[in-house]
């Protein structure tokens, strides 16, 4: 008997048969890993787009868009990334302040200096959903200036990059 045969004889619902289901995973299915990837001489974006697509669980066969499927990321050597094309000198970061008149700017490569783990997550940030499920996955973000990091007890796996997003020296 053919499934839409057996579908017209036993009717579900008053739904399309044809139409997909939307696949949800159940919590017991989903597994967080913890990755490690070191930024030196890193290109800025190209490894936040890498970053953020293993935080969304894009690389994963259960990925689903409404539910926090990603793993785990520890970036190192936060303080060598670099920007293609002067970027960090050309490149301006605005911020303003609400009042008049407040607006300042600065280039990245202020930013990179005074704060690289914050010019890193900021990027990463940009590249997630917005609301509670973006921020939940940011928070499995962990950024570090040095070559050091206290999460070696997690067991983190080195995250394969793709070759491109090192910089060619």
């Amino acid at each position: 008997m053919l499934w839409r045969e057996a579908a017209a004889l036993f009717p579900r619902s008053n739904k399309d048969p044809d139409a997909v289901r939307t696949f949800t995973p159940k919590p017991a299915d989903i597994q967080h890993d913890w990755f490690e990837v070191d930024a030196d001489g890193a290109v800025l974006g190209r490894l936040a787009t890498e970053v953020a697509r293993v935080l969304r669980g894009k690389h994963k066969p259960i990925f689903a868009p409404h539910v926090d499927t990603g793993d785990h990321v520890i970036v190192v050597n936060a303080a060598k990334i670099v920007m293609t094309a002067g970027k960090a000198e050309k490149k301006l970061h605005y911020r303003h302040s609400g009042y008049p008149g407040g607006l300042t700017s600065r280039t990245y490569a202020q930013l990179l200096e005074k704060d690289p783990q914050g010019t890193f997550r900021s990027a990463v940030r940009g590249m997630l959903p917005k609301g509670p499920l973006g921020r939940q996955m940011l928070r499995k973000l962990k950024v570090y200036a040095g070559p050091t990091h206290p999460h070696s007890a997690q067991g983190p796996k080195p995250l394969p990059v793709d070759p491109r997003s090192r910089r060619a020296s």
